[in-house]
C-alpha cells in the first residue's frame, strides 16, 4: 500500500472517530439534562437559574446548551457554563468534569461536599472514589454508573428511577 492510500485511510478512521465522540457528546448532554429530573436539590438550590457547570472547554457545552434551550427545572431556568474558576463551583447545581479535566475531580468534590451539588465525571472508576454519576460504555452503549454515597455526600438525593437505570456501585 503507497503512502497516500495510508493517509487516506487514517483520514477515514480519524473521521470516523470524531463523528463517534461528537455522538457520545450528544448521548452525554441528553444523560445530564434527564438527571435534572431525577435529582433532588437541597431547598437553597431550588431558586434562581439552574446551573450546569462544566469544567474546563469541552465540545459537550455547546451539547448542553441545545439540549437545554428554554427548558426549566420546576420554575428555574437552565444555564450551561464553562467553568473557569473553582469560586464558581458551588453556584452550580450539576458539574460536569469531562476526561480531559478528570484530574480536578477531587478538587471540585471537595469544594462543593454538601452543597447540594451532584458531580458527573467522564473516566473510569470515578463513581467509585469520587462523583455521584459517571459515565461508562456497556456494549458499545453510553451508560453511566451511580454512587448512592457520594450523592448523599454532595447534598443530592437521586429518584428510585435513577437509581434502577444506572449501574450502582454501592
Amino acid at each position: 500500500m503507497d503512502m497516500r492510500k495510508i493517509f487516506i485511510l487514517l483520514l477515514g478512521i480519524l473521521a470516523l472517530h470524531n463523528v463517534a465522540t461528537a455522538q457520545d457528546d450528544k448521548f452525554k448532554a441528553l444523560f445530564v439534562y434527564n438527571f435534572t429530573k431525577h435529582v433532588e436539590w437541597p431547598k437553597e438550590k431550588q431558586t434562581g437559574d439552574f446551573l450546569i457547570g462544566v469544567v474546563g472547554d469541552s465540545p459537550i457545552i455547546e451539547e448542553l446548551k441545545s439540549f437545554t434551550a428554554k427548558r426549566t427545572v420546576g420554575s428555574q431556568q437552565i444555564k450551561v457554563e464553562r467553568l473557569v474558576s473553582s469560586d464558581d463551583y458551588s453556584k452550580c447545581n450539576i458539574i460536569v468534569v469531562p476526561a480531559r479535566a478528570s484530574s480536578q475531580v477531587e478538587d471540585v468534590v471537595e469544594k462543593v461536599k454538601g452543597k447540594g451539588v451532584l458531580v458527573v465525571s467522564d473516566k473510569e472508576g470515578m463513581a467509585n472514589t469520587y462523583s455521584g454519576i459517571n459515565f461508562i460504555k456497556i456494549d458499545g452503549q453510553q451508560n453511566f454508573e451511580i454512587s448512592k454515597a457520594h450523592m448523599a455526600m454532595q447534598g443530592v438525593t437521586p429518584s428510585k428511577s435513577l437509581l434502577s437505570l444506572g449501574t450502582p456501585i454501592d
